[in-house]
């Protein structure tokens, strides 16, 4: 040690100031240890090996939960694809239910209560009158056929070609029909009621 304090030589004095900068930041550190030893208390944050880690900049130092950027892809994913799972029920859910609806099909007899109203009708009045007759007549059957008379479908026009100028599909198609047998009603005899009167009487309408 004589040899690095002889301030005389240049190159010794170089060599003091290297050698003996580690040594005293290696004496600090062991000092501060001790002392923490000794007294019970913890080790200063400067001291503790995560902190010195963190100072250096050190990829495994973190602190608190890690954010979700930071994480791999191999853990984030999983989450992502429970959630693009739910989303993608949810919407195979809606769609089935639309078709469902869009599926669902109205009776003839509902048919003709939505139509009624066109025609400045009761429903409550009138329907029951209107359901005596074309249940006399086809039971509701869009495809009944009168072999003697031709007459066809639910009002049993004759022949049942005149109902296409209620639409087309006529031979299939209950709303055409009721829609058509309806007009034909109003025309003739005002309303079901009136028309089941002449059923009634004469046996057709």
């Amino acid at each position: 040690m004589s040899i690095l304090r002889t301030p005389s030589s240049p190159r010794s004095a170089r060599f003091h100031l290297t050698v003996t900068a580690p040594v005293v930041t290696a004496a600090a550190l062991i000092a501060g240890a001790v002392g923490a030893l000794g007294t019970g208390a913890a080790a200063p944050a400067a001291a503790r090996p995560a902190a010195i880690a963190r100072a250096a900049g050190h990829p495994s130092a973190t602190a608190g939960p890690v954010a979700a950027h930071l994480l791999p892809a191999a853990v984030t994913r999983p989450a992502q694809l429970a959630a693009a799972e739910v989303g993608s029920t949810s919407a195979v859910s809606a769609s089935a239910l639309t078709a469902t609806a869009k599926k669902a099909k109205l009776t003839p007899r509902q048919i003709a209560r939505r139509l009624m109203p066109r025609f400045h009708w009761s429903v409550k009045k009138q329907f029951r009158f209107l359901n005596y007759l074309w249940s006399r007549e086809s039971s509701w059957n869009k495809h009944a056929e009168n072999p003697y008379t031709g007459a066809y479908g639910i009002p049993q026009a004759v022949p049942g070609a005149k109902m296409s100028t209620a639409g087309a599909h006529w031979q299939t198609s209950a709303r055409t029909q009721i829609l058509w047998g309806l007009k034909y009603i109003k025309s003739r005899y005002g309303s079901p009621h009136a028309a089941w009167d002449h059923e009634l009487a004469t046996g057709w309408y």
